[in-house]
């Protein structure tokens, strides 16, 4: 077995973090787990604010799960961002840095002497990757329209096309939006560092919430521009506005369960219908959903999977997150990291979902706390005298 060290894909890549909320800090917190060395930024005192919000009432160590959630393997350090001082080392820092990443509105960072431009003057080949709502340049921006997860999901039709026809239109469960513009901003910034190893250029990049969430809508999209076609939600809840039957939830005896795709002449046997076997799949889908759920309360979640999976039927029992999270905790499963933290103690969090087999996705550290990491840095980077000026100006 090799003893050599691991080292991550981006080991030797530093990046200065000004991100806030979901988008911004997922995206950085994926770069960490590769391996390069994130150092947030955050103001003095409380930090970025959403370390204050509970989920369900809670806090874990001092900060709410999502703090948690979207910021480990990095390095805090607390800077105030309106003095003149502390502007001044950011940019020094930047020197020695490769990607700046923010997901302020459009122009804050600007306003604040810490925009692309100023950052090129001290590091021309630094990459500066912004996140925002709905794009720098569109009339919504021009508006100063918030933009945030569930307004977004609104304004992109992903909310009018989940649920019911006579339904309110529904919100996706968690903040795909967010999730979507993290994950492409990581990617953008990806193909920046090989852009800039192969053709020594530094660039500005960006992306937005709304955007992200367009394309995520890749497939229902397409046919809506290239079908003359406007999708609409079944009246009997089929999961997806352009899917046929069966594709949706059922209620079983003590459950729900959901069933993908299989065909009605099939399911119509196990079920033990006839009339369901007649029905056209997609010009009768709404009352082969209503028959459907008249016939699956007959049993319970474990009888049905159980024979679903007898017949290769694309089945699953709808599961609620604790009893997801249990099966992990109970099977000590990879997919779990348990990290420790200086407050809370040891803490668990849904590992990073890709694997590197020759540069390990590594879990080194918990979320930090509050500019757990000011004089590290600031000594590390700028030197012991340095950090004393900042200290006594008040600018960290």
């Amino acid at each position: 077995m090799s003893t050599a060290k691991q080292v991550g894909a981006l080991e030797g890549i530093r990046v200065l973090d000004f991100t806030q909320m979901m988008l911004g800090p997922l995206c950085t917190q994926n770069l960490a787990d590769l391996g390069a060395d994130v150092i947030k930024v955050e103001r003095p005192g409380k930090g970025e604010w959403i370390r204050s919000m509970p989920i369900l009432g809670e806090l874990v160590g001092g900060d709410g799960a999502a703090f948690h959630a979207f910021n480990r393997n990095k390095r805090s350090i607390t800077v105030n961002l309106k003095a003149e001082e502390g502007r001044a080392a950011l940019l020094e820092l930047a020197k020695n840095c490769d990607v700046v990443v923010e997901n302020y509105r459009s122009g804050v960072m600007d306003r604040l002497g810490l925009g692309y431009e100023d950052f090129k003057k001290v590091n021309p080949k630094i990459i500066y990757a912004s996140g925002n709502g709905w794009g720098t340049y569109s009339y919504l921006a021009k508006d100063n329209w918030p933009g945030q997860d569930l307004l977004i999901q609104a304004m992109s039709g992903i909310m009018f096309n989940t649920g019911k026809k006579s339904d309110a239109p529904t919100a996706c469960g968690t903040a795909v939006a967010d999730f979507a513009a993290s994950q492409a901003l990581a990617i953008g910034i990806l193909g920046a560092i090989v852009a800039r190893n192969t053709h020594g250029v530094g660039q500005k990049l960006e992306t937005n919430l709304y955007s992200a969430t367009l394309a995520m809508m890749g497939q229902e999209n397409f046919a809506v521009l290239n079908q003359d076609i406007a999708l609409e939600r079944s009246e009997a809840g089929i999961a997806s506005a352009w899917n046929d039957a069966p594709y949706g939830s059922y209620p079983t005896k003590d459950g729900w369960v959901c069933i993908a795709m299989c065909p009605l002449d099939k399911l119509g046997d196990i079920l033990g219908s006839e009339e369901l076997s007649k029905l056209d799949s997609w010009e009768e889908r709404n009352e082969a959903k209503r028959l459907i759920e008249s016939l699956t309360v007959a049993k319970t979640t474990e009888e049905w999977m159980k024979q679903f999976r007898e017949q290769d039927v694309w089945a699953a029992p709808i599961r609620n997150a604790h009893e997801a999270m249990q099966e992990l905790v109970d099977l000590d499963s990879g997919r779990l990291v348990t990290m420790q933290h200086p407050v809370a103690g040891e803490v668990k969090a849904v590992g990073n979902p890709i694997t590197l087999y020759g540069t390990p996705v590594q879990t080194k550290s918990a979320a930090p706390t509050v500019g757990q990491h000011t004089k590290e840095v600031i000594t590390e980077m700028l030197g012991e005298d340095t950090y004393r000026k900042l200290s006594e100006a008040g600018a960290l």
